[in-house]
């Protein structure tokens, strides 16, 4: 079990690697250099838009392997004991007012009667 956390772990990590250079790849629509100086007519190895369905299938691609690795990864973690089970809550002490636990608040004080001014 653990061989295969551990497959699937370099596999993630491959298809994070992959998927950002890819997304990083892509153009936005006329978002090349050219277009930003008046030229629009530039040549791709993949030819004018054929750079962009190649790009797209492999960001789908990869955007599945990565949710599919991912919900894996979360199936076959090995179940050790984290630090936060090891951990002890605190127990509630028994309070004079009947058993009610309390509160969080902060006590209510009262504060001090202003002085009273004498009378003219």
């Amino acid at each position: 079990m653990t061989i295969a956390y551990y497959v699937f772990v370099v596999l993630h990590v491959i298809a994070c690697l992959f998927l950002i250079g890819v997304v990083l790849l892509q153009q936005g629509k006329s978002q090349d250099l050219a277009s930003a100086f008046g030229g629009g007519g530039t040549q791709t190895a993949f030819g004018p838009r054929g750079s962009a369905n190649v790009l797209s299938r492999a960001t789908t691609i990869l955007a599945a392997l990565f949710m599919v690795t991912s919900l894996a990864l979360s199936m076959l973690r090995p179940h050790d004991s984290s630090f936060l089970d090891q951990v002890t809550a605190p127990s509630p002490s028994p309070s004079a007012g009947g058993g009610v636990a309390p509160s969080a608040a902060p006590p209510v004080t009262s504060a001090p009667a202003p002085a009273a001014s004498p009378a003219l």
